[in-house]
């Protein structure tokens, strides 16, 4: 008798081209349902990175107020020593704009730092005064040159953290007044005066007695986003939130106009800068400021050409890479989060001195001492 066997009877060590090939297509599948969670947990923790910032910020405040009786300048300082025109370097003085983080700095767990900018002394072959050099002078002043990461937001794509100088992604309330056009220089934002909001210059500096709107319904601080510090462009796309466009000239009495320079979400065609969170210490409106008149992601726009940080008006709009709006510091030093379809009144309407903010209730929020109604807020 003969005895058969299959050649092929022996047990299979390996998978076939299509079991391989199922089993790539069910691992796709499932990274393309796991993807979106994931990222959705990283952007949870970054904005409570976020938010936990801007509490360390409340803190800082109400120290800085238990010590001082105000809350600091936005921009503030000792002036300059010499004519402007002959210290071209920019380092005899820091020019009356200091921000308001540096005035932070000891509340903010960075006294040794705090102490350089108060001494001064000779860095990198640069002698510089007591007070420190201009907010906007380049890297050669350590202070100005560290970079801090309780000024930054994780979310925000900022792009060269830790070289050159100092970035941020917080900014300081403008309230619900976009300025004024040259010659009236008590609401003029760039330079040092007054605002409706919490923070103007240093000869304007609030205190809880100036907020008599309450500190629960007036927002101290919020994120906006930062733009690589473009000078004067022609707009090829850009996100709304990370510039803004000049030459609305008719800012002051119908803010809403800014809307026309975007196309949706994008500025095209159309002259921008973008100079916010490019220097830390810079307490310029532009650098480190923001207005409740249009809403958190919205369009910024100031009336003039002006290609540095200077413009003297206009709508800097708060805004985060966080869905929906962006986080804000009440002057309680609780945090919430703004949405971008907050109530904004008639934005067809001129800003206003005094009284009640004609900009909904996100104006409301900006104004000290508008006399809103609580329950409006």
């Amino acid at each position: 008798m003969f005895s058969l066997t299959c050649r092929n009877s022996r047990p299979r060590n390996g998978f076939t081209l299509v079991e391989l090939l199922v089993v790539i297509a069910i691992i796709g599948v499932l990274v393309a349902l796991l993807l979106p969670a994931v990222q959705a947990a990283r952007e949870a923790a970054r904005r409570s990175q976020c938010s936990n910032n801007l509490k360390q910020f409340g803190l800082a405040l109400h120290n800085y107020h238990d010590v001082y009786g105000l809350f600091p300048p936005r921009r503030g300082g000792s002036g300059n020593a010499i004519d402007s025109g002959t210290d071209l370097a920019r380092v005899s003085g820091n020019y009356d704009r200091k921000s308001g983080f540096i005035f932070l700095l000891p509340f903010l767990e960075q006294r040794p730092m705090a102490d350089i900018v108060a001494n001064g002394g000779t860095m990198n072959g640069v002698t510089f005064p007591k007070d420190g050099p201009a907010g906007w002078y380049g890297t050669k002043f350590t202070p100005w040159a560290t970079q801090l990461k309780v000024v930054t937001c994780p979310s925000d794509q900022i792009i060269g953290l830790g070289s050159g100088v100092g970035k941020n992604s917080y900014a300081f309330s403008i309230g619900d007044c976009p300025g004024a056009a040259s010659g009236n220089n008590r609401w003029n934002i760039s330079t040092t005066n007054g605002t409706r909001g919490v923070f103007g210059g240093s000869q304007r500096c609030k205190g809880f007695k100036d907020i008599v709107d309450g500190s629960s319904n007036t927002i101290a601080m919020s994120e906006r986003v930062w733009g690589k510090n473009l000078g004067l462009v022609t707009a090829t796309g850009q996100d709304v939130r990370t510039a803004t466009a000049t030459n609305v000239s008719n800012i002051f009495t119908n803010p809403g106009s800014c809307y026309a320079s975007a196309t949706g979400k994008r500025f095209v065609g159309v002259q921008i800068k973008a100079r916010f969170g490019a220097h830390w210490s810079d307490g310029q409106a532009e650098r480190c400021g923001f207005t409740t008149i249009l809403p958190p992601n919205a369009p910024s726009c100031v009336y003039d050409a002006n290609g540095n940080a200077d413009s003297q008006g206009g709508v800097l709009s708060a805004g985060s890479y966080h869905p929906g709006g962006a986080m804000g510091l009440m002057a309680d030093g609780s945090v919430r989060f703004v949405s971008e379809t907050i109530n904004t009144g008639n934005l067809a309407a001129a800003w206003i001195p005094d009284g009640p903010s004609p900009y909904g209730v996100w104006g409301a929020m900006g104004s000290t001492a508008g006399g809103e109604p609580v329950a409006n807020q």
